[in-house]
């Protein structure tokens, strides 16, 4: 693991943002995970060549490295992904492995996601599941910070990953995470009443 992937993932995990300080937090996690595996190795890679070194992104300073080491980059992000196969490098793409490998979610199923921001439209609110798809509820604004019961109305692929909507059916634990802004907890947080300020 390259060091200076290392940083960045602790500046993420630092984040005021509460999202991108959970995602740089889970990511320390899966670390500590591989390295408790038996039969690895993780070893961090803090010695680098000077090409390495002066490139100005991250992602172009991984794939200089991975070329220097004849290695393979295994990736989720998108845009590191066209970056190393412009430069003829072999990628695998996580998230189209991961794409193959999940189970099927049907319109009319539910399932169960945890609401953690507000969606572009009036009334949404979105969740991720634990791989990262992400969820839009309908009328699930009033609930961010619980998990809630949903049922799926329809599933986007696209080349990036997928997302899921659906339409909210009820709360199944209330406080899971916290949200800023406002009181997150209180089923009628977001309705026009309270963004008006009147009293219930």
């Amino acid at each position: 693991v390259p060091s200076f992937v290392l940083n960045e993932l602790q500046m993420i995990a630092d984040s005021e943002d509460e999202l991108r300080r959970a995602r740089g937090r889970r990511g320390l996690a899966v670390l500590e995970t591989l390295k408790s595996l038996p039969d690895t190795v993780v070893e961090v890679i803090d010695t680098f060549s000077p090409e390495v070194e002066s490139a100005p992104t991250t992602d172009l300073k991984l794939v200089r490295l991975a070329k220097e080491l004849g290695a393979a980059i295994v990736t989720n992000d998108n845009n590191l992904q066209k970056i190393a196969e412009l430069q003829g490098m072999p990628v695998l793409c996580v998230n189209e492995l991961a794409t193959a490998l999940k189970p099927v979610v049907l319109p009319g199923e539910e399932l169960t996601v945890v609401l953690q921001r507000a969606g572009k439209e009036p009334g949404q609110g979105v969740g991720y599941l634990d791989d990262g798809t992400m969820v839009v509820v309908e009328r699930g604004r009033n609930y961010l910070g619980h998990e809630v019961k949903i049922k799926v109305t329809s599933v986007l692929q696209s080349p990036v990953g997928k997302m899921i909507f659906g339409d909210f059916k009820e709360v199944v634990r209330r406080n899971v995470v916290k949200v800023e802004g406002g009181d997150p907890f209180d089923d009628d947080f977001g309705s026009p009443r309270r963004r008006s300020g009147q009293k219930a």
